[in-house]
């Protein structure tokens, strides 16, 4: 039988739930698990004073549901199992995960799956800056897993990213920002500075739109690459809308930033 987690608190304080991750949880009953303390902005407060908790651990899955966009560090550190989350999230979800699988049914705040290790962040709705970015004063962030956002995410998408998957219906400015490797994967509108500083990588933008890229990138080639179609039927594999027109489309292929080491790729749809 799934962990049930019902927020059940009106407050405007945040509330932080790192630690409260299946692998976690598994060997506990319900009366412990509701005395397990959690951070309520400097102080400290039973999870059973801001959740109703019903259900058992033991199969590593874990529901929360509520209006949650003020409860962060859902699933931080998590190494396997499920959460689902039925309503919004708030910051830093997923963050450092280095296994198991979130879903989110709502909306999802900023640091989603900031510097994640391993693992799948499925969020539904839209999310907020920094998508498995790193930390500022980190040297890199996301370095393995896979993050989908059905619709929107803000700005600096995969700041710093080094490995893994980042695929969204639409990004703000900055997407790929300081990149070092990996593949972001953007099938709406984006904002201003794609790949700006990125190092090496792949980044995809395939919006009806062109985006228009920095003077620092280099024009390459038309091509329709191999490797995108296979990203493109892991991204059917697991669900994830994208337009039918993308499937075989040719892409112009740019190279760059020439203001770092130069050897990323930005595939762009032709026109």
């Amino acid at each position: 039988m799934t962990l049930i987690l019902e927020y059940v608190a009106q407050t405007t304080v945040p509330v932080e739930v790192d630690g409260l991750i299946p692998s976690n949880l598994r060997d506990k009953g319900v009366g412990e698990i509701e005395r397990i303390p959690v951070a309520v902005g400097n102080q400290k407060a039973p999870l059973a004073e801001y959740f109703r908790v019903s259900g058992d651990p033991a199969d590593e899955r874990m529901v929360m549901q509520g209006d949650l966009s003020g409860v962060h560090w859902i699933g931080a550190g998590m190494d396997r199992g499920e959460i689902r989350v039925v309503g919004h999230a708030g910051r830093h979800l997923g963050s450092e995960m280095t296994g198991g699988e979130i879903v989110v049914e709502g909306d999802a705040g900023d640091w989603l799956g900031g510097q994640m290790r391993g693992g799948l962040i499925r969020v539904r709705g839209n999310a907020g800056h920094l998508v498995g970015a790193a930390y500022r004063g980190s040297p890199r962030g996301m370095t393995g897993g896979t993050i989908l956002v059905d619709g929107q995410a803000g700005n600096e998408i995969g700041h710093g990213m080094r490995r893994g998957l980042v695929a969204v219906g639409g990004a703000g400015d900055a997407v790929g920002f300081n990149m070092l490797a990996g593949t972001i994967l953007v099938f709406g509108p984006c904002g201003t500075r794609p790949g700006a500083g990125m190092r090496r990588g792949t980044l995809g933008l395939f919006a009806d739109e062109r985006p228009t890229l920095l003077p620092t990138f280099r024009a390459g080639c038309r091509l329709k690459p191999l490797f995108l179609t296979m990203l493109l039927r892991e991204l059917d594999r697991l669900n994830f809308p994208f337009p039918d027109s993308c499937r075989d489309a040719e892409v112009d292929l740019f190279h760059g930033d020439f203001v770092a080491l130069g050897r990323g790729e930005v595939l762009v749809r032709a026109s």
